[in-house]
């Protein structure tokens, strides 16, 4: 993957290829933001360009031999690790992501999307269902060691990129922070990640940030034109996509996002119970979603801080300002007379709360009655 290919990040893209012709490569770099702004295809692209040995006008070639490998994901000296996971493991086993099936699996992905994909995309392709997580666990950390003993086979730099590092378990932490702490010469570590709070803070001490910020409306323009002809309307929804070229996708209809839906509709359930008192429902709606994954629990809850804080806006008579499309647009049109600023805080906190207490391994059926019965004594129709 070259450069070139990178949707808009001019600046970022000029930064690494000054980094690489002044020889400043530091050996462990944490590329930071939404998966949607190009997160992994822009740690590919630096990858292809510090390999290629016929660089030209600020990129990598493509033809060379290097090149052609990392097109293919199956450069001899580029690595990969993600997190994984299976359903109908037998009990013991271990499952990590250089197994064949989840190979093939990230090839395939990452061909079809050309690195533009979610957490949410990538375990929807594992098939993990409502309650299993990805994860990266400790064998992968002994895995990664092994790789990376040998001598590198065509290249000056061995490049590892571990997609995800904040679904890494405690122990696989630790040792990754170990190797980071003691690395091989000619040895490049790139951690793509979503959520760096969530990571050791040993490990962000020990690499180089790499923030990576959300694309212009500029950029996605040209995009939503090529789906929507109305120039209008492609450049509403370029500027609803939030600079995510994801969000945008979605919106142009042209993917399909399951889990979003299912956040939608638990959140129309919990916000009609609320405001109708039903509070022996709600103690079934909390039961329910105690049982899924805390992935799936988090991007849930994350889902509806968006929605409240839209709904609000709504409220506030600020449509214009709003980031809303289809059926959430017309559910939060007609939620808006129940939130304002005499609760929104209140029930925003809630969400926190509820968020804080999932990282910490909290009991999820405690954890979401306590924020569904919260949530009903808030809810009322303002003036």
């Amino acid at each position: 993957m070259k450069f070139a290919d990178i949707i808009g990040q001019t600046q970022l893209k000029e930064h690494l290829v000054r980094s690489v012709e002044s020889g400043r490569i530091s050996h462990a770099q944490l590329f930071t933001g939404p998966s949607g702004a190009g997160t992994l295809p822009l740690a590919v692209a630096y990858a292809q360009y510090i390999n290629c040995r016929n660089r030209k006008n600020g990129d990598s070639c493509g033809e060379c031999p290097s090149c052609r490998q990392i097109e293919q994901l199956a450069h001899p000296d580029l690595h990969f690790v993600f997190p994984v996971n299976k359903q109908g493991k037998k009990s013991g086993e271990v499952v990590i992501s250089t197994a064949r099936e989840f190979v093939e699996l990230w090839r395939e992905m990452f061909a079809k999307t050309g690195g533009y994909f979610s957490p949410r995309q990538w375990f929807d392709a594992l098939n993990l269902g409502k309650t299993l997580k990805g994860v990266i666990s400790a064998k992968e950390s002994e895995e990664i060691i092994r790789r990376l003993s040998f001598k590198s086979f065509e290249s000056d730099y061995k490049t590892m990129i571990i997609w995800l590092p904040e679904t890494m378990n405690e122990e696989a932490a630790n040792r990754i922070l170990k190797i980071l702490e003691e690395p091989w010469d000619k040895t490049l570590f790139i951690l793509v990640s979503e959520r760096p709070d969530q990571l050791l803070k040993t490990i962000l001490s020990r690499t180089q940030e790499v923030a990576v910020p959300r694309l212009t409306t500029e950029d996605l323009l040209p995009i939503a034109m090529e789906a929507e002809p109305d120039a209008t309307k492609a450049q509403n929804i370029a500027r609803l996509a939030s600079g995510d070229i994801l969000e945008l996708k979605r919106l142009l209809g042209q993917s399909e996002d399951e889990t979003t839906k299912e956040n939608f509709e638990a959140f129309c359930s919990v916000m009609r119970l609320s405001y109708n008192d039903k509070h022996l429902e709600l103690m079934n709606w909390a039961d329910d979603v105690a049982g899924l994954s805390r992935e799936r629990q988090r991007g849930m809850l994350t889902d509806f801080s968006r929605l409240l804080r839209e709904a609000y806006m709504l409220h506030a008579g600020l449509e214009k300002a709003s980031y809303l499309w289809g059926e959430e647009a017309a559910f939060c049109k007609k939620f808006a007379p129940f939130i304002g600023s005499q609760n929104i805080e209140q029930i925003l906190a809630q969400i926190e709360s509820a968020m804080r207490q999932i990282n910490q391994n909290g009991n999820p059926r405690i954890v979401f009655t306590h924020f569904a019965l919260a949530v009903s004594k808030f809810i009322k129709r303002l003036k």
